[in-house]
């Protein structure tokens, strides 16, 4: 299972601030996280890839 952080999903979204990473990340529609541990919640990049495909084309590798 391929697992990203805050600091993978920021580079995900184009080098977004940490702020702004945790209001993506913590809104509504954002995929769950599948664990939340000591240093932070952690997600699978194939879900973070598709909601940024979904909601960021721009950014999308696709």
């Amino acid at each position: 299972m391929d697992l990203v952080g805050v600091a993978e999903i920021r580079a995900m979204l184009g080098g977004v601030s940490r702020q702004r990473a945790n209001v993506i990340t913590n809104s509504k529609g954002f995929p769950d996280p599948v664990a939340k541990l000591i240093m932070g919640k952690v997600w699978r990049r194939r879900d973070v890839a598709r909601w940024i495909a979904e909601h960021r084309p721009d950014l999308s590798a696709d």
